[in-house]
């Protein structure tokens, strides 16, 4: 005996019943629905419970989560530095260059190459873009967040209230 030779013994599987087709078959005239009542007719609408406030009601609709201490920052890579042409760069130079929003955090990523030297006064800078810029003979300085450090203590917290 093979697999595909497997069949379920006689009389395990039958057709479902077919309720509401007349009288001529089972389940006819009142098709299983018993004898009036909001359950016999068909005027309850999908997800009704009674007048109890439907679940897709209750369900609270905000979607997903934002993070209040989220830090992001504006994108510069090597490439804009290197076509900028200026020698120091601040956040104020970019953003009169129109590079970055004003009052924006900035980072510099490492795609492209700098062929000279560049002092860089910024937020933040990825590992192959410090290499780039020391290996041009630049100079980097991390400016401070401008919003102290970290998050604040969680309230309620029995370490921070003694």
């Amino acid at each position: 005996m093979k697999v595909h030779d497997l069949r379920p013994p006689a009389g395990a599987q039958r057709d479902r019943r077919r309720v509401g087709r007349g009288i001529a078959g089972k389940g006819g005239k009142t098709a299983g629905r018993g004898t009036k009542g909001q359950g016999a007719r068909d005027t309850v609408p999908v997800g009704f419970e009674g007048g109890q406030l439907p679940l897709a009601q209750r369900v609270p609709k905000l979607k997903g989560f934002r993070n209040p201490f989220r830090v992001s920052y504006a994108a510069v890579n090597l490439d804009t530095l290197e076509a900028l042409g200026a020698d120091a760069v601040t956040p104020e130079v970019l953003h009169q260059a129109g590079l970055v929003r004003k009052g924006a955090l900035v980072k510099v990523l490492g795609r492209g190459e700098l062929h000279r030297a560049v002092e860089l006064r910024v937020h933040a800078v990825s590992a192959s873009a410090r290499s780039a810029v020391e290996a041009a003979g630049g100079r980097i300085e991390l400016l401070p967040p401008p919003f102290g450090h970290g998050r604040p203590p969680a309230r309620g917290n029995a370490l921070t209230n003694r």
